[in-house]
């Protein structure tokens, strides 16, 4: 079996230094197949059984009686276990009983729409419906074909920015959907969730406001990786209450789980061997062994790098073989690399999170992970993308050199005993409620009824947004001020922070390259920044951040850039309190300004720092939602008599706190801020500060004080756990730290925690 076949290889290669620390086998598993309280239509009966269906799992039959009954239905099963076939089945019979009705299909990205279309026509045309009567439409639809699919279409494909910036402002053309849609269906519902999930859950109130104005009242379908809290997920993002579906009837091949931890590079044990080279042999040698391959990176850049790597490795004869890939790209170039590993003729891509959702990429037989993905459900569906069919597969978790990654690496067992963490999106955050109230008034003028679909802080962002003058009370209804035009193309509903910036090629008369987030932008392409496009480097040669432009030029250097940054924190008002072990801990407001002041030159394969740059940037600064907690004074008293840093020790403790917190949150270390201190201005007293990276907070500060003394009994195992003796980046050091990871102290943060969880 090439699985076993493979492990043995890697493992005999001069190159292997016992990285392997966890091989965790995964059975296969026969199928539960359930029973429909009635039969299907006929046309729908015959349809499966000429595509081999003969029956259907336990969850699809429960999933369809539950549609059938008018229940709103969450369904939670593993990747590549069927959910798609759940609701086409309940959509088509619906319109098989009545042909007027219609369906809209969410996805979060025009990828998965393509593909789900394919898979659509595969089942209904053209013998249920006819083609035409299933159609996308996002941004890549021609204009041509649009004013065809607003009348004829019975299924329309798209996504939440499509329905956010083109369908609902325009819902007069849409009358005939809307008016006589039955069903809403909510693909990969798990990826909605942070500032994501909140402008969609958003979205999603003005649309069911939309329905209600044309006498409809819609059905809705969520289909989602598993999380911890499935049910209550679905009903934030929509707003109605579910059924859950979570009893998985698919079959699956079995699967080989293996941990890989790179290898110290020094005697201290402080160091370990760089992940991306790492992902590197690996890559290399399952392409060498013509395995069918799918690498996941956590960034842009490292997509990019370890394609580099790869392709330097595996030299001209197979360097064709494999491709970068990830958001950014045009589209056309996407559809390109998408179509090439579907038919066969890439053995290998590295990709970003773009591929871990659902799209049909054919048959792969191993993923490697390079670095924890951030959250377990990420993780399981990252590496369900190998072994979708019945056959054994291979999944490898690279560590990174952090705090959680190596915690899963000491303590396998937890990984995958561990629940599913809690999918958070907060819709009623003012700063993503009122620019979307803006555009409900653009749709249709406010009403206080409308707070029925908002929520109970509509009141306070109508009030706000009639004190900013953006709307008007008349007739008992809010209009929109005159001064405010299409509100839907102000908001960038993946972020918080407004328009993207553009990247455009000096060297090719200056040519768009890509995109990059407003939010990331000082980070990624700031003025000497080394920035990665499709395997090539470019300079940064200016920044013009009142135009959002960056220019660049090609250039050839062995190393690359990340950022340093400093962050001052202020106490706007402590909104709870509560006492763990006697410490006093609060969540609130503060506001938050984050500087980006520096970046540093790392050399690729070594990461060795050959040089530091100053950069002269404005602060970002933002309100949002953070926890804070006292030390006891024991502890302090204890630091201090055995000579220890209170302040290294502090500081210790933010860094590793925050980088354990996403075990309890569904949530990636990005999204977390942390600030510690000897002495805050606002406490008169030493503080350690967690807050959401995002304007108004997005629940993840509230997660974290909910569960605090699981987050400080986790962070105090990960740093005893380390081997190191005064600290490394696998317990308490963090690359972002914008004080170069000093002062840090890793005995005094062991008294700290010991202290706060009332350990002697």
């Amino acid at each position: 079996m090439y699985v076993d076949a493979f492990i043995h290889h890697i493992t005999t290669l001069s190159d292997y230094k016992e990285q392997v620390v966890h091989i965790q086998h995964i059975p296969p598993r026969d199928a539960g197949f359930g029973e429909l309280g009635k039969s299907l239509h006929s046309a729908l009966q015959s349809r499966l059984e000429s595509l081999g269906i003969s029956s259907l799992y336990i969850h699809q039959a429960q999933a369809i009686d539950a549609a059938r009954s008018g229940k709103n239905v969450m369904i939670a099963t593993a990747s590549a276990s069927g959910k798609t076939l759940c609701y086409n089945l309940a959509v088509l019979e619906t319109i098989l009983d009545d042909r007027t009705s219609r369906a809209l299909y969410l996805f979060p990205t025009k990828a998965l729409a393509q593909d789900q279309l394919r898979s659509l026509n595969q089942l209904a045309c053209p013998d249920i419906i006819s083609f035409g009567d299933c159609a996308t439409f996002d941004g890549d639809t021609p204009q041509s074909e649009r004013a065809e699919i607003k009348r004829k279409a019975r299924i329309v494909l798209t996504n939440p920015d499509m329905l956010h910036l083109g369908i609902l402002p325009n819902h007069k053309s849409w009358s005939r959907l809307f008016r006589n849609l039955k069903y809403v269906v909510i693909d990969e519902a798990h990826v909605y969730r942070g500032v994501f999930g909140s402008h969609v859950a958003n979205i999603m109130r003005r649309l069911r406001r939309v329905c209600a104005f044309y006498g409809s009242n819609p059905q809705f379908i969520c289909c989602s990786a598993t999380i911890a809290n499935t049910k209550e997920h679905a009903e934030r993002l929509v707003g109605l209450l579910f059924e859950v579906i979570d009893e998985d009837g698919s079959p699956h091949g079995g699967k080989s789980f293996i941990f890989w931890n790179p290898p110290f590079i020094d005697e201290a044990r402080t160091r370990r061997h760089s992940s991306n080279s790492e992902a590197t042999l690996l890559f290399t040698e399952l392409i060498r062994s013509s395995i069918r391959s799918l690498v996941f990176t956590r960034t842009r850049k490292l997509t990019e790098l370890i394609y580099v790597y790869t392709r330097e490795q595996l030299g001209s004869s197979l360097a064709g073989l494999i491709k970068p890939y990830r958001a950014g790209y045009l589209p056309e170039d996407r559809r390109q690399i998408e179509r090439e590993l579907f038919n066969g003729h890439l053995l290998g891509v590295v990709a970003t999170t773009a591929l871990e959702l659902g799209i049909n990429i054919g048959d792969l037989e191993a993923t490697v992970l390079v670095g924890y993905p951030g959250s377990i459900a990420s993780t399981w569906q990252q590496a369900g993308r190998s072994g979708r069919g019945r056959g054994s597969s291979l999944s490898f978790l690279i560590a990174q050199d952090n705090p959680l990654d190596q915690y899963f690496m000491r303590y396998p067992d937890y990984f995958f005993g561990k629940n599913f963490e809690n999918a958070l999106t907060n819709s009623e955050n003012l700063n993503i409620l009122k620019p979307h109230l803006l555009c409900a008034a653009w749709e249709k003028p406010l009403s206080d009824g409308d707070s029925s679909f908002f929520g109970e802080a509509f009141d306070m962002a109508i009030s706000e947004l009639e004190a900013e003058g953006k709307i008007r009370k008349g007739d008992g209804r809010w209009h929109l001020s005159p001064r405010i035009a299409h509100p839907a193309q102000e908001i960038n509903i993946r972020s918080t922070s407004g328009k993207n910036y553009a990247v455009f090629d000096a060297s090719r008369g200056y040519e768009l390259l890509e995109t990059v987030e407003a939010s990331v932008a000082f980070f990624q392409i700031h003025p000497g920044a080394i920035y990665l496009h499709q395997g090539e480097s470019y300079l940064v040669e200016k920044l013009d951040i009142e135009q959002r432009v960056a220019i660049v030029t090609p250039t050839d250097v062995p190393y690359y850039t990340q950022t340093k940054e400093l962050t001052d924190i202020r106490i706007l008002k402590s909104e709870r309190e509560r006492r763990c072990s006697g410490t006093k801990v609060c969540l609130g407001e503060v506001d938050v300004s984050n500087t980006v002041v520096g970046f540093k030159k790392k050399m690729q394969f070594t990461e060795e720092i050959i040089g530091d740059e100053p950069l002269d940037l404005p602060p970002l600064r933002f309100v949002t939602q953070a926890l804070w907690f006292d030390l006891p004074k024991s502890a302090e008293e204890q630091i201090a008599k055995a000579g220890l840093d209170l302040a290294g020790g502090l500081h210790a403790t933010e860094h590793a706190a925050i980088a354990m917190l996403p075990l309890f949150a569904l949530c990636d270390r990005n999204d977390i801020g942390g600030v510690s201190t000897p002495f805050h201005a606002d406490t008169g007293r030493a503080q350690i500060f967690i807050y959401d990276a995002y304007p108004g907070g997005i629940g993840i500060a509230e997660k974290g004080f909910e569960m605090i003394e699981e987050l400080w009994s986790a962070t105090l195992q990960a740093i005893e756990g380390c081997p190191c003796q005064d600290g490394c980046p696998s317990c308490i050091q963090s690359p972002k730290c914008g004080s170069n990871n000093e002062p840090l102290d890793k005995k005094a943060a062991l008294i700290l925690l010991q202290k706060l969880l009332g350990i002697k």
